[in-house]
């Protein structure tokens, strides 16, 4: 284990092989949040939507943050798919070390805003009958597809380039881990020794899914924007809503993976291989996704104030100069303006200043989503009605962050099962710049039998 090669699997099957004891305290609490969430949510199957801000009285909006909650995790889910698929397109080096991060953030994060327009139903049980009965001309519909799809796709996109380091922890972690793991890798490593056919197998597997991961993606969150611009209503009957969803989805993703990978980077002791390369490179594109941003809202509200149609007055001031003004405000200048500026100072430049400008971007992101769901409900249909009531009871307030609690535990059980990095593309690429055999980290050397470990 003298090559760098082989220090990058002992640094990164370390986590697999022992646990301490602060990393069983954080799951405990987060099972905690967890399990307040499940409480409320059973309170609201016992009580109704009339546990909830958005309670059918008159006056009330019919969505609040359950379909926000619903567009940022769909949203943060493309910092696999678009940042890993493309980065693997365009051949950049420096995503080596990140790549596996963004692809189960993904997941995670899907699997996670999945629970949502089902917890909006009020009564799971009538999820069912936007299959059977659904009509292929609602949006809704096409939501169910897309997001189906591209949940497969994403699991199937993460476990091809997963193989390799199953094969690993399977041959390197036999006599360390208990028998329900040396089956689970046994099994999901599906026989790989690094013969030539399966190395180009893989390889065209992995070309294969880049191809249709990325269309896959950008579809997924234009149909989730058409849910709101395939209507009437005030602030959101947009042409620009898909262009504006998928850039707002790139945008957030990425913050979401600078922050994960700053956490696992520093949990792990990573710093060796991702290095504030990663994050100013990361940080590059969100500064330049935050641009567009800043393009798409000019765009979006110069349009809109220039016609000024029946209750878009309504909407801009209490957007500009009412009661979500502190919230956009926020959202342009602390989630568009200020992480770029961070990204593009020297001084700032770098993995602490990233960090910062990640987090307020996902802030603001979510802000957005927050605005873009209530503020145009608010909008009075007919001129006789005043502005729509919404506050958001416990109960929402609870599932919210129980929510977000699942996200990260399901996130921390990931990273005890597989390398939170990909060994074996690290690996390759060592053996690349350095000039130097990685044969010892990879979990196929030629001279091995074709048997069990």
């Amino acid at each position: 284990m003298e090559t760098g090669a082989g220090r990058l699997e002992e640094l990164a099957l370390a986590p697999l092989r022992r646990t301490r004891r602060g990393y069983y305290l954080v799951l405990l609490g987060l099972l905690v949040i967890v399990g307040v969430g499940v409480f409320a949510y059973s309170r609201q199957l016992a009580g109704g939507l009339a546990v909830t801000g958005m309670a059918p009285t008159e006056n009330k909006i019919m969505w609040g943050l359950y379909i926000t909650n619903f567009v940022f995790f769909i949203g943060i889910s493309h910092a696999g798919t678009l940042i890993s698929a493309i980065l693997r397109v365009s051949k950049a080096d420096w995503r080596t070390p990140v790549t596996r991060m963004a692809e189960f953030i993904t997941v995670v994060a899907l699997m996670v805003g999945a629970l949502f327009p089902i917890i909006d139903l009020g009564r799971p049980d009538r999820m069912l009958n936007v299959i059977r009965y659904g009509r292929f001309q609602s949006p809704i519909l096409w939501d169910l597809f897309a997001i189906s799809t591209y949940l497969f796709g994403s699991f199937v996109y993460l476990y091809l380039p997963l193989i390799p380091d199953l094969a690993t922890c399977r041959d390197r972690l036999h006599d360390n881990i208990s028998a329900p793991r040396r089956w689970f890798y046994r099994t999901f490593s599906a026989g790989w020794r690094g013969a030539p056919d399966q190395r180009r197998i893989l390889a065209m597997a992995l070309v294969l899914m880049m191809i249709v991961i990325i269309p896959v993606a950008v579809s997924v969150h234009t149909v989730v924007s058409w849910i709101f611009a395939m209507t009437l209503r005030t602030g959101w009957n947009s042409t620009m809503f898909g262009a504006y969803f998928v850039a707002g989805a790139i945008f957030s993703g990425t913050a979401t993976l600078i922050v994960v990978m700053a956490i696992l980077r520093r949990t792990n002791h990573l710093e060796a291989y991702i290095t504030q390369k990663q994050f100013v490179y990361l940080g590059y594109l969100m500064a330049a996704l935050g641009m567009v941003m800043v393009y798409f809202n000019l765009s979006e509200f110069v349009t809109a104030g220039y016609k000024l149609e029946e209750g878009e007055p309504v909407y801009l001031n209490q957007v500009f100069t009412g009661t979500f003004a502190p919230i956009y405000w926020f959202y342009i200048f602390g989630g568009l303006l200020l992480p770029a500026l961070i990204v593009l100072m020297p001084w700032t430049r770098n993995v602490a200043g990233v960090l910062v400008a990640a987090v307020f971007v996902d802030i603001a992101m979510w802000l957005e989503r927050y605005i873009i769901v209530v503020a145009t409900l608010r909008v009075p249909q007919m001129p006789y009605n005043d502005l729509a009531t919404y506050a958001p009871t416990w109960v929402e307030v609870a599932i919210t962050a129980g929510a977000f609690a699942l996200f990260a535990f399901l996130i921390m059980v990931f990273v005890k099962i597989v390398p939170v990095i990909s060994i074996w593309e690290v690996s390759e690429q060592l053996e690349q710049e350095q000039g130097q055999p990685a044969i010892d980290a990879l979990p196929f050397p030629a001279a091995q039998p074709a048997g069990g470990s």
